[in-house]
């Protein structure tokens, strides 16, 4: 696995806000023993805060603006994917990225995308997941990091985190503590399947 390569894994963050995990995976990639590295972050919003973060950290950004593309997903993602293998990118990492990705990206990038859900997969696909915990009475919540298949938050689970449910908590309340969890846990997840890559 080693002698494969001369450096990190060359990866990319799609984001469509703040990009708080795309930050974390940033400074995490950019640690001395790193075995991945953050080179290219892409939005499809070009109003997303996490550009300019991106750009602070020295990380090159660029905004595929969705709303030309209208509801031709595919065309759109294949102005992505040419952004992508513009920078050589090997592993795409999707932090906040709201958009379905279609089964061509999922085709083109097949088994090297991940993404990081707040919900303990296969519980609470899709969204509202910390609403859904509370109404279910679960005792913990957390957050899981997968491979991106075709089938939203259906893809192999790579690994999770845990927070305690509390007595009092709200949805954003518990939100928060997810999200804690996120910065610590995709980090980690990736790095490790970056390693495992052949």
């Amino acid at each position: 696995m080693s002698d494969r390569r001369s450096g990190p894994v060359r990866v990319a963050v799609l984001i469509s806000g703040a990009g708080s995990n795309m930050a974390a995976l940033i400074d995490a990639g950019q640690q001395a023993d790193a075995a991945f590295k953050v080179v290219l972050v892409v939005s499809n919003k070009p109003e997303a805060g996490g550009l300019a973060v991106a750009g602070a950290k020295g990380v090159a950004s660029v905004a595929v603006d969705q709303r030309p593309f209208g509801k031709d997903r595919e065309a759109h993602e294949r102005a992505v994917d040419a952004a992508l293998a513009a920078h050589d990118i090997e592993v795409v990492a999707l932090a906040g990225y709201m958009r379905l990705i279609t089964p061509w990206l999922v085709g083109r990038r097949a088994g090297r995308m991940l993404n990081i859900h707040p919900s303990l997969l296969p519980k609470y696909p899709g969204l509202d997941t910390h609403a859904r915990a509370l109404a279910a009475g679960d005792a913990e919540a957390g957050c899981s990091v997968h491979l991106v298949t075709e089938g939203v938050d259906e893809g192999p689970v790579l690994a999770r985190a845990t927070v305690p449910v509390l007595a009092d908590d709200t949805p954003w309340a518990l939100a928060q503590r997810v999200l804690a969890a996120e910065h610590n846990l995709y980090p980690r997840a990736l790095a490790d399947f970056c390693r495992a890559l052949d």
